[in-house]
């Protein structure tokens, strides 16, 4: 059983990670070339993305190159409201990332109160999101549409690899995957209740509120992490 325990106002609650991830695919028009030579000079010039890193791209600046950029959210915004999640998106945070593969990792050590939804912008490059412990691998495209627990391990790999391995993802190939992700209040009636998550299924009266690691999963009680190249768990010792 894996438990998530996260943040909410000024305590800290229990929740069970949910093994629903909700996929689609929305229309979306190709970014314009101005706008993929910029995120190109970024990434080459400006950033360090090395194989299985997950980075934050400039939003603001893109947009200003971007005339579709509000078709492009109203686009997920309908998609969620179809899946019983209306106006969660207007409300939550939004951030524009890259992603050279990604190791395997989950994210409830920061965001154990969030659900991600990802819309990828990048075309096919045979890449997958895989979900190691769910057996569902998604593949990339343009308009791929993602929400899931952010406390359920996952990566984006190669199509034909059963694993994360830096070597896939030379440089002299374009691996990068561009996509925009939202932060989804997990509390939020709609997004629990889509995702299925149980809350307050674990005393909290042994975390210690002010440390640093208030904000974890647990395996069975258990703390554990994630093997970045298998996406198995692993106790911590």
């Amino acid at each position: 059983m894996l438990t998530s325990y996260f943040w909410s106002g000024d305590a800290i609650r229990s929740r069970r990670v949910s093994d629903i991830v909700l996929t689609g695919t929305v229309d979306v028009p190709a970014p314009p070339a101005r706008l993929l030579a910029d995120w190109e000079r970024e990434i080459s010039s400006r950033m360090v993305l090395e194989p299985g890193d997950v980075e934050t791209m400039p939003l603001a600046r893109a947009r200003a190159r971007w005339p579709d950029y509000s078709r492009c959210v109203q686009a997920v915004s309908d998609w969620t409201a179809e899946l019983g999640m209306p106006a969660v998106l207007a409300a939550s945070d939004v951030a524009l990332m890259a992603c050279r593969g990604a190791r395997y990792h989950h994210d409830g050590a920061q965001y154990g109160g969030a659900a991600f939804c990802n819309l990828f912008l990048s075309e096919d490059k045979g890449l997958d999101l895989h979900f190691p412990a769910l057996d569902l691998r998604i593949p990339l495209t343009r308009g791929t549409a993602v929400i899931f627990d952010t406390c359920q391990p996952h990566g984006v790999i190669q199509r034909h690899s059963s694993g994360f391995n830096a070597a896939d993802f030379t440089p002299d190939q374009d691996y990068v995957q561009i996509f925009l992700t939202w932060e989804l209040p997990i509390e939020d009636a709609h997004v629990g209740g889509a995702l299925k998550v149980a809350f307050d299924v674990a005393p909290t009266t042994a975390l210690q509120p002010d440390a640093e690691d208030a904000e974890q999963v647990r395996l069975n009680g258990e703390l554990a992490s994630v093997c970045p190249n298998s996406g198995r768990w692993c106790r911590v010792d």
